[in-house]
């Protein structure tokens, strides 16, 4: 099909994605479709500073969140190529002080389970969220990181893996992985906008800020510095560069003559690895699974390749249909917008001849929403694909303020866990407040040494039961920090 049909068969486009932007309150979007080397569409829509009124364009920043770890799982194909790394070689034959909770997944890990989320470990997300450890401190956090799965047992959404398969390639290269991705990738492919911190990102002329929607209103929130896990998702981009990138995916490895990765690997990446969860598990996607980077599903019968990405204010979506050479890309900077998805399968439909499916209605069911609201959440960072929100409302219960058995110095002190580090709980003029990777958070009482804890800037609220000595004084509290199944509270042991 030629680049004018194709782009015949998207008329009235742009109406489609206003309506989206109104219909889910977002702020901006950039999308690009292409067929084969050609670019079918590349246009921004709405604002990336909605206060200045400036809207968003084809070079506007944003960030990309898990989209960033399709480039993470490309770094470790070229040491494969390079016969640096194997695919199934364990990691402790890299790194030899590298330990995790489980002895047997210490020893027997590979790159290839990491990359595709079957390590065992439930998220653990707030180990990294906010903190100020460097990437290789985190990593040394691991040995204290329970599992809740049998090695290799089950696909698990895990950030920290792929911070470390990231560290792991930085390491083998003597360099950093982020050196390795702009030498490797970013410079021969001409991204030259692309960059991996959203200081750096601040300093440029033309980039989103990110906003979450509360109450009807878009806000604008602080930008999320992710550096430490940094292979996980702190890439940002726009669309000129992610044409490019879709554009090698396309071509399988290559690229302007030459080959940055043997098309070997690329069907590495580019394959199913494990079964994996979705959302979306619907007749147009009746199955979900894993590959090395990348979400490998059938879109309506036809084979699709892709990985959407959360973080503070940002969303995105990046796919291709390799039977069809068919990319799109999709970047929002509104907070755990869905936008990307029903823009991004609303294209594929109209490209394929399809009836268009109602994917704002369809995903609404999927996801339990009654609503478009929206609020952050700390499963939501980093996240592929996007989950409900309802997931985390859930766990909120209403409080009622009861007076305290004790005394608030009975609680107070400082309380740390080997591998979510230090938490303060202090007293203040309204009561206990409880601190953590620099977020406060409230703490009211609520009977027999327990306190309902309010995660503000997550909207949520989480139990911390303390565990007192024979002066009746805290010990140790125990917080129900990973909300999936079969996963244990985090005990913080009292130090002083």
């Amino acid at each position: 099909m030629t680049k004018t049909k194709l782009r015949a068969s998207l008329e009235g486009l742009d109406e489609f994605i206003d309506e989206q932007l109104q219909l889910w309150n977002g702020v901006g979007t950039a999308v690009a479709v292409i067929h084969k080397d050609k670019v079918i569409w590349k246009k921004g829509y709405g604002y990336r500073d909605l206060e200045s009124k400036l809207e968003v364009t084809p070079s506007t920043l944003f960030a990309i969140g898990s989209s960033t770890k399709a480039f993470t799982a490309a770094t470790a194909a070229l040491l494969v190529d390079q016969g640096i790394l194997d695919w199934d070689t364990p990691v402790k034959s890299y790194m030899k002080d590298f330990k995790m909770f489980d002895p047997i997944a210490t020893e027997r890990i590979t790159i290839r389970d990491m990359l595709c989320h079957r390590s065992g470990l439930p998220r653990h997300e707030l180990v990294w969220y906010n903190s100020p450890r460097t990437r290789e401190e985190l990593v040394r956090t691991l040995q204290y990181l329970e599992p809740n799965q049998d090695f290799r047992n089950k696909w698990q959404y895990q950030n920290l893996m792929y911070m470390t398969a990231g560290y792991l390639v930085g390491q083998l290269n003597e360099t950093s992985w982020e050196q390795m991705v702009q030498k490797s990738l970013f410079t021969p492919l001409g991204m030259n906008s692309s960059l991996f911190s959203v200081e750096e990102m601040q300093l440029q002329s033309d980039y989103a800020y990110p906003y979450v929607e509360k109450d009807g209103q878009n806000t604008r929130i602080p930008f999320r510095a992710i550096d430490a896990v940094g292979p996980a998702g702190s890439i940002n981009s726009n669309l000129v560069d992610m044409i490019a990138w879709l554009q090698f995916q396309l071509h399988q490895g290559q690229w302007e003559g030459s080959s940055l990765i043997s098309k070997e690997q690329m069907k590495m990446m580019h394959s199913p690895q494990m079964p994996s969860d979705s959302p979306f598990i619907s007749q147009e996607l009746p199955v979900s699974t894993y590959g090395l980077g990348w979400m490998i599903e059938p879109y309506r019968g036809h084979a699709m390749i892709h990985h959407g990405g959360a973080i503070d204010g940002f969303a995105s979506q990046v796919a291709f249909l390799p039977e069809e050479q068919i990319g799109i890309v999709v970047l929002s900077n509104t907070n755990g917008s869905i936008i990307p998805y029903t823009v991004a399968f609303h294209i594929m439909d109209r490209l394929l001849g399809l009836e268009p499916v109602n994917w704002s209605s369809k995903l609404r069911k999927l996801m339990g929403k009654e609503s478009a609201d929206t609020e952050a959440n700390p499963e939501n960072s980093l996240e592929v694909p996007i989950q409900p929100d309802t997931a985390v409302e859930e766990k909120i219960e209403e409080t009622h303020i009861t007076p305290c058995d004790r005394p608030y110095t009975a609680y107070a002190g400082i309380y740390t866990h080997p591998g979510y580090g230090e938490m303060s709980i202090q007293e203040t003029t309204d009561g206990l407040q409880a601190t953590f990777n620099a977020i406060e958070m409230p703490m009211e009482y609520t009977g027999k040494d327990t306190f309902s804890v309010e995660f503000v800037l997550f909207g949520l609220k989480i139990t911390y039961t303390f565990t007192l000595d024979e002066s009746e004084v805290a010990q140790s509290v125990s917080i129900p920090l990973l909300l999936e199944p079969g996963t244990k509270p985090i005990e913080f042991i009292r130090v002083s």
